[in-house]
């Protein structure tokens, strides 16, 4: 297995400057625009970075390489986040750092719970939080030597990123849709929009959300989020 061990003779060692430099993050995350911004905070702070767009794919990875850490979305296509940190958690030899991340703060003692080492809450943009939380995970021989400045930067990524996870819903929403795809439509956009900033679109999830919990047919929340993601496709996101 490759461990990719960022502390063997052909690692780099981290700088001051790129503090995460020699590092591997593998990213557990459903969402184009989410992960875009990772990609970024990863790309600044000297990181590779790689992607899993669900529990299925990240086990795929995890089978061949073991990451130095593993962030994992809790809101995923194929089931919960939780159990996917709960496994990587139970690993008693090459573990990576775990990291939960997700826009619903209530979340995050259920992440902590099922074994996770940090809680990132959505949308990630800042890169002084970022350095710091895997920093802070990280055992003092992995720290990067000397004084670190923290810089004050936040990512913006593109907002093509978030045209993808549109599309993404709107192949969902075409394709007949069952109630646990429903469910996860609406934590999915909700979660995404509130990253891009799309107010009415998180707003349409959370009530097609609120309908679902409360056992209510959400035929009309569900017209709507779908004239919505229409308006967005034709004018490319156009908020």
């Amino acid at each position: 297995m490759d461990t990719n061990d960022p502390f063997a003779a052909n690692y780099p060692a981290p700088t001051a400057a790129r503090p995460l430099l020699g590092l591997t993050v593998l990213v557990v995350e459903d969402s184009r625009y989410a992960c875009e911004a990772m990609r970024l905070l990863c790309l600044r702070s000297g990181a590779r970075i790689r992607r899993a767009d669900c529990i299925r794919s990240a086990r795929r990875h995890l089978q061949v390489y073991r990451p130095s850490v593993v962030v994992v979305d809790l809101g995923l296509p194929d089931g919960n986040g939780a159990d996917l940190i709960a496994e990587l958690a139970a690993v008693e030899t090459e573990r990576s750092v775990v990291l939960a991340t997700s826009g619903d703060d209530m979340l995050e003692a259920e992440a902590m719970a099922a074994g996770a080492e940090g809680f990132l809450q959505k949308p990630i943009t800042s890169l002084a939080v970022f350095q710091q939380m895997i920093l802070a995970t990280l055992p003092a021989d992995r720290q990067p030597p000397g004084l670190r400045s923290v810089v004050d930067e936040h990512v913006s990524p593109d907002e093509l990123a978030y045209h993808d996870d549109i599309t993404y819903a709107a192949e969902l929403l075409d394709d007949s849709p069952s109630d646990q795809a429903l469910d996860y439509i609406a934590q999915f956009l909700e979660g995404v929009a509130r990253s891009f900033a799309d107010t009415r679109m998180e707003t349409a999830a959370r009530a097609l959300a609120g309908r679902r919990a409360a056992g209510l047919t959400a035929s009309s929340e569900t017209a709507q989020i779908a004239g919505l993601i229409q308006e967005r496709l034709v004018t490319r996101v156009a908020i």
